[in-house]
């Protein structure tokens, strides 16, 4: 096998690059396994020096049906990488495996791929290739019994690949297209209204003492009653409370009526909503 013919092979058997295959090779002398291992060492360490950078873009996949669907995040240091090829592929890949394992990371990290290498090693060679900091960042299963999910995806880069994803699951059995509609549009109301909690109790304290700072430091100055000023703060929580938790945000397609009145009026009574997330890269 001429040298160039090796060149091309130990291309394809590791995406690694002209020179880099060249160079293992004259390292290896000539030998194909050899100067794949110098490559897989070298990758390595060129993927732990560039962990140390900051990576705030990337995409979210999803994978699965309405009885059981997954998403995952994938970051990277810019748009550009988001929207490579060789990123994409590795996306799509990687988030049937997360449906099939169920969101668990360290098995994920573990599986096979593809090419019959694991995600962490095939992690590190796109790293080393593409020559950016890439990480797995939040991922989520939902597979509830008697239940059915949907999703919504806004800035689709390529297929089940966008920028921001939610999925929401909602216990039910009713297969009718009434429940169809009110799937994907409350899914579509989540991406635009971006709760954080299903109920206003299921806010999280800290955030809600972070608000309450906030209001005590501008009625701090206002010149009202301590009185007056206890009122106006409980107020503003309350709003806080009831703006920020999907069952009591206004509906989107009608904001004069609650999220929990759309799911009164369906009449249906076995349908509630299990749970609900939503991904948006750089939030």
């Amino acid at each position: 096998m001429s040298d160039v013919e090796k060149v091309k092979q130990l291309r394809k058997s590791t995406g690694a690059g002209f020179k880099d295959c060249n160079s293992a090779l004259k390292e290896s002398g000539g030998d194909l396994d050899k100067a794949a291992e110098i490559l897989r060492v070298k990758g390595i360490a060129k993927a732990t020096k560039k962990m140390s950078r900051s990576a705030t873009e990337g995409v979210v996949a999803i994978s699965g049906d309405e009885m059981q669907m997954s998403l995952i995040e994938i970051n990277c240091e810019t748009d550009f990488v988001a929207k490579n090829d060789d990123f994409i592929e590795f996306v799509k890949e990687l988030s049937n495996l997360n449906n099939q394992l169920l969101s668990n990371l360290d098995q994920l990290l573990k599986a096979k791929m593809k090419n019959n290498k694991t995600v962490d090693e095939n992690l590190v060679a796109l790293i080393a290739k593409i020559g950016e900091k890439i990480t797995i960042g939040r991922l989520k299963t939902f597979n509830e019994k008697n239940s059915r999910n949907f999703a919504y995806q806004h800035s689709v880069i390529k297929d089940n690949v966008s920028k921001l994803v939610v999925m929401v699951s909602l216990k039910t059995n009713d297969k009718s297209e009434k429940i169809n509609i009110f799937g994907k549009q409350l899914s579509m109301h989540i991406a635009a209204s971006n709760p954080i909690a299903l109920n206003p109790d299921q806010i999280n304290q800290e955030l809600i003492d972070k608000e309450i700072k906030l209001i005590s430091e501008e009625l701090k100055n206002s010149g009202k009653s301590e009185e007056i000023a206890k009122k106006i703060s409980s107020g503003k929580i309350n709003k806080y409370k009831e703006e920020n938790s999907l069952m009591t945000q206004d509906w989107v397609m009608e904001p004069k009526i609650k999220v929990k009145d759309v799911l009164k009026n369906l009449e249906l009574a076995s349908l509630n909503i299990n749970g609900f997330i939503r991904l948006k890269i750089g939030e």
